[in-house]
């Protein structure tokens, strides 16, 4: 009851956002199923990174896409963890020709077991994964310009 009245409680603009990140998360981790190399060719330009530069207003509906993103992932009926909600979270910006980059990384564990962890960044703020990402060496990231794929 508590998650409906924090749903009820947002403005109309927020809970279409938080909407569009519920479907999202939900194809991203379809996505996440297909081989890498099919899927790869979905998430941008790879090697490449967007612009740390972003203007204002773009800087404020990333933050949006941001906690859209973070609320609804806690909710979904399916693992929607590090990399589920950079995709999400990269088509969400794409929709509003925003560029973004998502970063895959890996690292070994203590026991010397390989890890793996993803996060997105447009402009110079990290939408999703930011507080694991120092712990981990990018081996792939992927551009995208807001406009599709570079």
């Amino acid at each position: 009851m508590k998650k409906i009245w924090l749903f009820i409680t947002f403005d109309y603009q927020m809970k279409l956002l938080l909407i569009e990140a519920f479907f999202l998360l939900a194809w991203a981790r379809v996505v996440k199923r297909v081989p890498f190399q099919k899927a790869s060719q979905l998430l941008g330009k790879k090697m490449i990174e967007s612009s740390r530069e972003l203007d204002i207003e773009n800087l404020q509906v990333a933050k949006k896409v941001a906690y859209a993103v973070k609320i609804i992932s806690k909710y979904t009926f399916w693992e929607s963890q590090c990399l589920v909600q950079a995709i999400a979270a990269m088509f969400m910006l794409r929709r509003r020709k925003i560029d973004s980059t998502l970063y895959l990384g890996t690292a070994k564990e203590k026991d010397g077991n390989l890890i793996a962890h993803a996060w997105l960044r447009s402009g110079s703020i990290y939408i999703t994964g930011s507080e694991e990402m120092k712990n981990f060496v990018v081996v792939y990231k992927f551009a995208s310009n807001g406009r599709g794929n570079y």
